[in-house]
């Protein structure tokens, strides 16, 4: 048996702000950091050690994934990072309160922006410093692959290819992978697994710091999910 373990990155400082984060590059609060230690051990407890991890590019998802290996001491397991595994990118909402945008923009339209499918919030422009081209992390992309902005749609067809070209054959090699990334990334690779329609995963919530455990056949169907 298979199986795929999805872990959202512990509490971030912007999560404790209320910002809209995406792209923007910030780290864990100390409660976060102690999230990501206890999801270590309740796969620790439950037996489960990964064989191969994934992250992103964003160090709040890199740091979780390494606190959870040191607590498993399973630091030594190969690490792929992927850019495609970044969370939403938010666009020009990118730093914002979420509360102070619902009083400028309006309640009603926040939730569009955050909860529809297929709707992007306002676009950076390029000369924004938020721009992702001017990353060094990402200079080696070209420019039609930095967003501007981006619907759960666009960030759901990012996550597409890295599953298909790269978790997908490390998952025919290994019997346990871990994806350690974002609530809208790992809705993303959800919705794969689980064959979820645009309405369906609009629904799907995920929390910070608890593992997500994904059981597998050889032809990937979903046996059973659980979180632990």
């Amino acid at each position: 048996m298979k199986k795929v373990i999805l872990l959202r990155h512990g509490q971030s400082l912007w999560n404790l702000e209320n910002r809209f984060t995406g792209w923007t590059d910030v780290d864990l609060t100390d409660e976060g950091r102690e999230e990501a230690r206890k999801a270590g051990e309740k796969m620790l407890e439950a037996g489960i050690f990964p064989e191969y991890y994934f992250t992103s590019y964003l160090k709040r998802a890199i740091h979780t994934l390494q606190i959870a290996a040191s607590a498993m001491d399973r630091d030594w397991v190969p690490v792929k990072k992927d850019w495609h595994l970044n969370e939403r990118h938010y666009g020009a909402l990118q730093g914002l309160n979420k509360a102070e945008t619902a009083k400028q923009y309006g309640d009603e339209q926040v939730h569009i922006w955050r909860r529809s499918y297929d709707v992007q919030p306002p676009a950076l422009s390029l000369d924004d410093p938020r721009y992702p081209g001017n990353d060094t992390r990402y200079m080696h992309l070209a420019y039609d692959e930095l967003p501007l902005t981006e619907s759960l749609k666009d960030t759901i067809a990012r996550v597409k290819s890295c599953w298909e070209e790269l978790i997908s054959p490390k998952i025919h090699l290994y019997n346990i992978v871990l994806v350690s990334a974002h609530g809208n990334s790992l809705r993303a690779l959800a919705m794969m697994l689980l064959h979820l329609t645009p309405e369906e995963i609009m629904d799907v919530e995920i929390p910070t710091g608890s593992p997500w455990v994904f059981e597998l056949d050889d032809h990937f169907s979903v046996l059973k999910n659980y979180y632990l």
